[in-house]
């Protein structure tokens, strides 16, 4: 995971829920290096085996970390203690560092990335708005527009890189691409790695050979149809 990187590559990842294992071993598979730029979607704790791992992680690779409605659901609890947690996310809450509620709460909604013509948030965006005027709901829960999942319904630019809705899997839209595939419920961890400078490419096919992805060692939360829970 050090090796040196002449030209940096920008590896984007999936929501991970807690599964270091599994995130460690992706990283390795990519051959992640020093001069890497790693950016997560968001999800990063709860669910999994090892919440304070990935954060362990996240903090020594330097990755860029978009927030997740799991880590606003715990900021939501860090400012008003009566906000009610399930058992699940009030472990995680009393297991967290210092350091962990600073990296939340300095976490964006979004994450432009010019270079490769794309931006990255949690959950999506409404589409007909841009992403400065876009709510931080709605950049952290959205999943579908009507009947229809809104990355069918969205047309950049950007491309929209985000993650949150693991029941439909890999999504593979003309302007979007959804990178959560379900880790925690016993699916894959997924990433996107682009080249120095390289843009997303909007055909399906030369996009799915910039995928990389990792199975998960078991299932960790529910099951397969369950992986669409909030």
């Amino acid at each position: 995971m050090d090796s040196p990187s002449t030209h940096g590559r920008t590896v984007i990842v999936g929501d991970i829920h807690g599964c270091a294992f599994e995130l460690e071993a992706l990283l390795d598979r990519v051959s992640f290096g020093s001069g890497d730029r790693l950016v997560l979607v968001g999800d990063l704790i709860a669910r999994g085996p090892d919440s304070l791992g990935v954060l362990d992680l996240a903090r020594r690779t330097g990755a860029v970390i978009v927030r997740g409605n799991h880590e606003q659901r715990l900021l939501d609890w860090y400012a008003d203690p009566r906000v009610a947690l399930g058992r699940i996310h009030q472990e995680v809450a009393n297991a967290l560092r210092p350091v962990d509620w600073t990296l939340f709460a300095t976490s964006p909604l979004y994450v432009e990335l010019p270079e490769h013509g794309l931006a990255v948030v949690h959950a999506g965006v409404a589409p007909g708005a841009s992403l400065a005027h876009q709510q931080p709901h709605t950049l952290m829960t959205i999943r579908s527009v009507g009947e229809r999942l809104w990355g069918e319904t969205y047309a950049g630019p950007p491309h929209i890189v985000f993650g949150h809705n693991a029941l439909p899997g890999l999504q593979l839209h003309p302007w979007a691409t959804g990178l959560d595939t379900g880790c925690v419920y016993g699916g894959r961890l997924t990433a996107l790695v682009l080249q120095h400078g390289q843009r997303i490419p909007r055909l399906v096919a030369r996009r799915q050979e910039l995928l990389v992805s990792q199975a998960a060692r078991r299932v960790y939360y529910g099951g397969a149809r369950k992986s669409g829970a909030a």
